[in-house]
């Protein structure tokens, strides 16, 4: 086996929960993005840009679909002889079988993956965010100052700065102080929970904490090292960076693609986001279509009149409807006569003729209105809606609902329609 200088351990078990019934049936890493992306699209391709050609892709929740998109990695040139991706679930061992419970559990119960290519450094990454990122200048800077960890961090408003990991660090980046989600934060430079490890020093610390029950890098690891005098410092990245753990940021990240000069580019020429793309015939638009401002994907067809949207592959939208800021992904139906606004509609959804989504005047929702907020209507995965209804705002519908599911022929804003069978 040849030795590898840098491996990458990519963290892609997250149920995402707070993305509601977009992660019913797929994991938050597998949820489709800008189209025609998933969301672990950004850290694989970053790996391959950065060199990095052994990743190691931690899979809990609901795998099936990020299995079947990483595949054997071809499209990010990661199907290699040595090396490569490669997904890890958790499997039985004679002495112990049990699920990751911890970020750093996860990695933890990969030792052998790791060991078998004895780098120097490993790199850990969440399948979460949407960002660009040269990891070979965090290594130049973890070499450059002899660190045994280094954390990727960027300042972050100080009113959002208690939902992260935060660091103190000297005017040289050497990190005095790390809390993990502090009430009153002394800093705003926060952890993108991006991580470079010297791998004895990994290693050390892994064995050491095993029995910590949901051993986590944030709350376990990096206050052991820094308790131990390893030298921890602090890369700091000042590009797009974004995490689409909210229904809300999902749908910003994805509306912020079609801005006239996005701030975040998915087509630079010496960055390139790669994904599994199926062969598949162009858009079309019909004589009577209108698109503006809008990402339509291949084998598309658009008959209506698509306003400030992002469309996935193999979507129709019939005569007629209108769809505003909203995200339509794969194969979905849209019939004819609806009006859209502001909606995640899943993949593979039907959505009746004469339907009217995202009407009237907002309220909290009833299930759960910290998730489902931010005037989305939010319909997952292989969801029917039946012709002529009208649904109101910070609403969800999951499964194959029927006109007897809308009272009066409607959904109030506010209210939810959840399947038996169809998780929440």
């Amino acid at each position: 086996m040849i030795r590898k200088e840098m491996i990458a351990m990519l963290l892609a078990g997250g149920q995402g929960s707070r993305l509601g019934v977009l992660t019913a049936k797929v994991a938050k890493p597998a949820v489709a993005f800008g189209g025609k992306y998933r969301i672990i699209d950004f850290p694989l391709s970053n790996c391959i840009n950065s060199g990095i050609d052994t990743v190691g892709v931690l899979t809990q929740y609901q795998p099936l679909r990020l299995n079947t998109h990483i595949g054997i990695g071809i499209p990010w040139d990661l199907d290699r002889n040595n090396g490569g991706v490669t997904v890890l679930s958790p499997y039985e061992r004679s002495d112990n079988s049990e699920w990751y419970s911890g970020t750093a559990n996860a990695i933890f119960q990969n030792m052998n993956y790791m060991e078998n290519y004895n780098p120097e450094y490993v790199l850990i990454l969440s399948g979460d965010h949407i960002y660009k990122m040269d990891y070979e200048v965090m290594l130049d800077f973890h070499k450059e100052n002899h660190a045994d960890v280094t954390i990727a961090t960027m300042p972050v408003p100080l009113e959002e700065a208690s939902r992260f990991g935060i660091v103190i660090a000297d005017e040289n980046k050497k990190i005095s102080e790390f809390e993990e989600k502090p009430k009153e934060p002394r800093s705003n430079l926060a952890s993108m929970g991006i991580y470079i490890f010297s791998w004895k020093v990994l290693k050390e610390a892994l064995y050491a904490m095993k029995d910590q029950s949901g051993c986590d890098f944030g709350k376990h690891i990096i206050p052991y090292c820094h308790e131990r005098g390893q030298r921890l410092f602090a890369y700091e990245y000042n590009g797009y960076w974004k995490d689409v753990g909210t229904l809300g940021s999902y749908w910003e990240a994805n509306m912020e693609l079609i801005d006239l000069i996005p701030e975040f580019n998915l087509y630079e020429e010496y960055w390139k986001i790669y994904t599994k793309s199926d062969m598949i015939e162009p858009q079309y638009l019909s004589a009577n279509a209108v698109v503006e401002k809008s990402i339509i994907g291949e084998g598309s067809e658009v008959y209506g009149t698509v306003y400030n949207s992002v469309v996935g592959p193999n979507v129709s939208i019939g005569e007629g409807t209108v769809v505003r800021d909203s995200i339509i992904m794969a194969d979905t139906v849209i019939g004819d006569h609806a009006t859209i606004d502001k909606s995640i509609i899943a993949e593979n959804c039907k959505i009746g003729s004469n339907v009217t989504l995202g009407v009237g005047e907002e309220a909290p929702n009833k299930l759960n209105a910290s998730i489902y907020s931010f005037g989305l209507v939010t319909i997952g995965e292989g969801s029917v809606v039946p012709d002529g209804v009208s649904v109101g705002k910070n609403t969800a519908i999951s499964g194959e609902t029927g006109k007897q599911d809308y009272p009066d022929g409607t959904l109030g804003s506010g209210e939810v329609i959840i399947k038996a069978g169809d998780s929440i």
